[in-house]
């Protein structure tokens, strides 16, 4: 029986329990969320897309804060440039942790960032943009990368200070600082003679205003940006990021490429059974897609391969030999396989440097050589076994009974004489030294019995005139 001492009680215990829960829910409301995302890799077209994904989440969590955990060295300018941007673009506060280097392409992303803070022996800085072998590209990029410095510095704004005397402007962030980490002419009192290009430490950073502090974690950063009451969530690489960082391994990439070219040698060798063509055009896919994903490969690039594949196959099966089509198909498809590994704007290859090039050009032939090699000797072991045999002719063609040699055997019937076994209207047959061979009238009709002359074999047939 329900007392109403149960009741009471019940009650009670049921109102403790909604209080808490709203007690609960409020302290949840006031946390701060801060989105966490890592840089500390090359800034190449996959940061970017990360970059995009990890942007679009936060904003969707309705995150506080986005906190950028930084460690590079630098990258392409076009994946940086997309970066800043969309960190200069977003409503929501972004703070850097620099957690060892912010490098050349870093160290623009840093910039951009509302706050900066460096771990102790960090160092931002050395923008100046170069190519794959270190050298220094023309001016027409450092000028680039000297203006979206100096105007990534300048996005964060200037005070203007007013005395008896003068008018002083005070960056919050001095862009001719940010400039002179690109241009080594600049020369700043204090800070940077000129003919060295601007590389700080934690401690000068903090002295030209451009780092808010220093700290050793990312539970410090927090504390010294003035966020107590958070939670953070991370960013995580999504499944085709994964596979994409796996496919352009160049220890992969090489795999691809023999792959390819061994697949290409098992359908020639073997017309019309599909499968090594299938398996070859699979692996080119694997090759060129996660490239042109990542911004390298160019559609003319990929192009310039499928023509080469093409001009092969007419080479062999068109016009049987080994001449221009051949060789330009070979040249193509290596061509495209190479081009393609490389960062480069339709034949421009400023910035790209030779070095790279030639490395990637020796990726594409030792691994098609390799191909090749191993292919030839597979192929002939493999066909030699039971299960594939059926792909190759290997019955034997005894002239007892009844083959003969076709080609060279009525090669050698131009010139003889012989008689028309039958009428020759204008096919039929004649005998020649006691043999009997299927043969065309090459001028008129033959009558059976008529003298006959052979004048040429062609398209494995022979033809044969009267004889006067």
């Amino acid at each position: 029986m329900i007392t109403s001492e149960y009741l009471r009680r019940l009650l009670i215990v049921t109102m403790l329990i909604v209080c808490n829960t709203v007690y609960a829910y409020d302290e949840a409301e006031g946390r701060k969320l801060v989105y966490k995302f890592d840089m500390r890799t090359d800034v190449m077209p996959a940061l970017w897309r990360q970059t995009q994904q990890a942007f679009d989440e936060a904003e969707e969590l309705g995150a506080d804060y986005i906190l950028i955990h930084m460690n590079t060295y630098g990258g392409l300018v076009q994946a940086a440039d997309s970066i800043r941007t969309k960190i200069l673009n977003t409503e929501t506060p972004v703070i850097v942790f620099v957690d060892n280097n912010a490098i050349s392409a870093g160290a623009l992303i840093a910039i951009a960032a509302q706050k900066i803070f460096m771990r102790p022996g960090a160092s931002i800085g050395a923008a100046t943009v170069v190519d794959a072998t270190g050298m220094e590209v023309p001016d027409k990029f450092q000028s680039f990368m000297r203006a979206a410095m100096r105007a990534t510095a300048e996005s964060h704004g200037k005070d203007t200070l007013v005395t008896e005397n003068d008018t002083i402007i005070r960056w919050f962030r001095d862009p001719l600082i940010a400039e002179a980490m690109v241009d080594p002419s600049i020369s700043i009192p204090g800070i940077i003679e000129e003919g060295k290009v601007l590389t700080m430490t934690s401690e000068e950073a903090i002295a030209a205003g451009y780092s808010e502090g220093m700290a050793t974690t990312i539970a410090e950063v927090l504390q010294k940006a003035g966020i107590e009451d958070y939670e953070i969530a991370e960013y995580e690489l999504t499944t085709l990021e994964s596979v994409i960082g796996f496919l352009i391994h160049p220890i992969f990439q090489s795999i691809l490429i023999m792959i390819i070219i061994a697949g290409l040698y098992f359908e020639l060798q073997t017309p019309g059974v599909g499968f090594p063509f299938g398996v070859a055009f699979l692996a080119a896919i694997l090759y060129f897609a996660p490239l042109y994903l990542e911004g390298i490969a160019q559609n003319w690039e990929i192009a310039l391969f499928i023509v080469g594949v093409i001009l092969l196959a007419v080479e062999i099966f068109a016009i049987p030999g080994f001449g221009v089509a051949g060789i330009s198909g070979l040249v193509l498809m290596v061509t495209g396989l190479t081009l393609a590994m490389i960062d480069n704007i339709v034949w421009e290859f400023e910035g790209v440097g030779t070095g790279l090039f030639f490395r990637s050009l020796l990726l594409v032939i030792v691994s098609a050589f390799i191909a090749l090699v191993t292919s030839i000797s597979v192929s002939r072991k493999l066909l030699d076994t039971t299960v594939f045999s059926h792909l190759v002719l290997s019955s034997t063609q005894d002239k007892e009974q009844g083959y003969i040699g076709v080609d060279n055997q009525y090669r050698s019937l131009i010139g003889k004489s012989g008689v028309s076994s039958t009428s020759l209207r204008p096919s039929g047959r004649v005998e020649i030294d006691f043999e009997q061979y299927d043969a065309k009238s090459l001028v008129g009709f033959i009558d059976k019995g008529e003298k006959v002359k052979v004048v040429k074999f062609e398209t494995g047939q022979v033809y044969v005139v009267k004889e006067s």
